[in-house]
Formats: structure tokens, C-alpha cells, sequence
């Protein structure tokens, strides 16, 4: 074994034995082990609903944050974890490693912004480093993407996870060009007005975040899969309605503790923004359709997008039950 996956086991393990031995009264079997690539934010409010209201329905959901969505995927892999959170696109390609995407549970909603003491425009990135979520994203294939379409090379890309920690890293000077989410996008807007410029994007729309699960676990937890997938459904259309759902959900289910007022009070604002790309199917076929002409086009996929075939990179057999269920939207 590697030094890689010894230390992708070891955190893996160690947080999981946090978990457990944090709640001892916890009597379930059969864990469902999801591995979340990023720290619970105002963004991640709804999955966070999602996972209690999959809990009420008898499924024990554990939830282990990781450092970035690569580390989250291999702990999938490698067995640590059931569920994963993320795009693994070009692990599913490049590896084949035997997992599935099962739920699109947002499309790409990315702001790239620079520091205008520095940078204006596109062609100005000819050469500088820029900053993205995790290697694999879909804020790095926004990124890749967009070099591509400009013409231009960075001369290197930087992992910094979490959107709330990119945008200090910009107010604090540290980051001069990144990708941002829209709650970061407002507070640089506020914070400082005029000294930050957002860079156009032309034609992106892909996956951003999913759940994949290995074809062995899916298989054989196939009722729980199901209720996870339908108490997202449900949240998802509940918050996309009514935007003030969300803070009502942190309510009920006591989530995001120790937010501060100002993260409370971006929850309604980023909901109503964000609503365009929550999707209310859970994607589909349609979806990975969409994501192959993405991801070929930036680089996380290799070949041609009608060349693809859904089934090696998607299993939809419990979205489509859900939706046989509860409808479409």
C-alpha cells in the first residue's frame, strides 16, 4: 500500500471511530458510510436536511467531512466509505474504478474572480496561478476550461477547499485569482466593492456535486439508497419552492451550530440565487449527457462526448424508482 492511500485509510478510519464513539446509544447494522470532500457550510445546508430526514426514515446515515472531493472518492474506492460526494468523472474514466454516479444533486454555479490590482481579464491569467476547490472538480474544470477557451497556460493550479475559505483567501490577500461561489461572490462585493472583478463565463452548465456509491454497495442497499435519494428529492423541491425552507430546516434539525449571524442570514439569499441549479430529478440521463460535453470539453474526460455511454459512468436504477414514486418536476 502507498503512502497516499495509507493516509487516506488512516484519516478515514480515525474520523470514523470519532463518529462512533461520539454517539454509543447508536444501535444500527448497517451503516450508510458517506464521505463528504468538503466542511459543512450554509451551501450544504439542504444535503445536511436530507441526510436527517433519510435518518427518520431508518437509514443511519454517518457523515464524515474530508479534506477535499479526490481524498472522499478514494475512500469510496478503497472501501472506507459507502457514499461519496462529488463529480468523479475522471476517476470512473481513467481508473474504472467500480463506482457509480446515482444523484446530480447541484449543476456548476461558479463565479471566477481576480484581484484587480493585479488582473482585469482572461488573458491576464497567461502564466499565474490560480486557485480551485479540489483536483477533479468542477470549479478546476470550469478553470481548465476556460484557459482553453482564452488561449492562455497557468503556470499552476492550487487546492484550496471550501468556497467561505477562498473568498478570505482573497479579502486577506493570499489568493489573487480563483473561483467563487454565489454567498462568496456577494460578500466580496460587499466587503470590497470595486476591487474585485468576476470573469465571464460563456455555455457552462454540468454537474457540480453527486452521490456515487461502489456497484457492490448499490446493489446490495438498494431500499436505503432509495430513501436517500428521495428525502433529497423532496428537500430539494421543498427548498427550491420556498427559499426560506432552508433556515426552517436548520431550525428543526439544529444543523450549522456554531454558524454566525452573518451565515444565517446569507441562508434565504444564496437558496433563492442557488435555486437555477438545484436540480428537482436528481439529473438523469440527461445530465450525464450534458456532463460528457463538459468534461471532454475541459479535460476531465477523454474522447468524444457521443462516444460515452451513461451506464459506465451512471447507475439510475433508484432515481428511477423514486421518480416513478413521487413524479417529476
Amino acid at each position: 500500500m502507498n503512502q497516499l492511500a495509507r493516509k487516506i485509510r488512516a484519516t478515514v478510519s480515525a474520523v470514523a471511530f470519532c463518529v462512533a464513539a461520539a454517539a454509543p446509544g447508536m444501535a444500527w447494522a448497517d451503516p450508510m458510510r458517506i464521505a463528504f470532500g468538503d466542511i459543512a457550510t450554509v451551501e450544504s445546508l439542504h444535503l445536511l436536511a436530507a441526510f436527517e430526514r433519510a435518518r427518520e426514515k431508518g437509514v443511519d446515515v454517518q457523515v464524515t467531512f474530508l479534506k477535499s472531493e479526490d481524498i472522499a472518492a478514494q475512500a469510496v474506492v478503497s472501501g472506507q466509505a459507502d457514499v461519496g460526494v462529488g463529480a468523479p468523472y475522471a476517476l470512473l474514466q481513467k481508473v474504472k474504478a467500480p463506482i457509480r454516479i446515482f444523484t446530480q444533486l447541484s449543476t456548476l454555479q461558479f463565479y471566477p474572480v481576480v484581484n484587480t490590482e493585479f488582473y482585469k481579464e482572461w488573458k491576464d491569467l497567461d502564466g499565474q496561478e490560480v486557485a480551485v476547490h479540489s483536483r477533479g472538480s468542477g470549479t478546476e474544470a470550469i478553470m481548465q476550461l476556460m484557459a482553453a477557451r482564452n488561449g492562455i497556460k497557468y503556470s499552476g493550479i492550487s487546492y484550496v477547499p471550501g468556497a467561505e475559505v477562498r473568498t478570505g483567501a482573497l479579502l486577506q490577500g493570499n489568493v489573487k485569482a480563483t473561483i467563487v461561489d454565489s454567498s462568496g461572490k456577494r460578500v466580496l462585493e460587499d466587503k470590497a466593492p470595486g476591487k474585485f472583478a468576476f470573469l465571464p463565463l460563456d455555455g457552462v452548465n454540468a454537474t457540480d456535486e453527486a452521490l456515487f456509491a461502489n456497484t457492490d454497495y448499490l446493489a446490495a442497499n438498494a431500499k436505503d439508497v432509495e430513501i436517500l435519494v428521495e428525502a433529497i428529492l423532496t428537500t430539494w423541491r421543498e427548498v427550491a419552492a420556498d427559499p426560506k425552507a432552508a433556515a426552517a430546516l436548520r431550525d428543526q434539525y439544529k444543523l450549522l451550530p456554531d454558524a454566525t449571524p452573518e451565515m444565517v442570514a446569507d441562508i434565504e439569499p444564496y437558496f433563492t440565487e442557488a435555486a437555477p441549479a438545484v436540480p428537482l430529478n436528481g439529473g438523469g440521463e440527461a445530465a450525464a449527457r450534458s456532463d460528457f460535453d463538459f468534461y471532454t470539453i475541459s479535460g476531465a474526460l477523454e474522447g468524444e462526448a457521443k462516444d460515452l455511454k451513461v451506464e459506465d459512468f451512471w447507475d439510475l436504477t433508484a432515481l428511477n424508482n423514486v421518480i416513478g414514486r413521487i413524479g417529476a418536476k
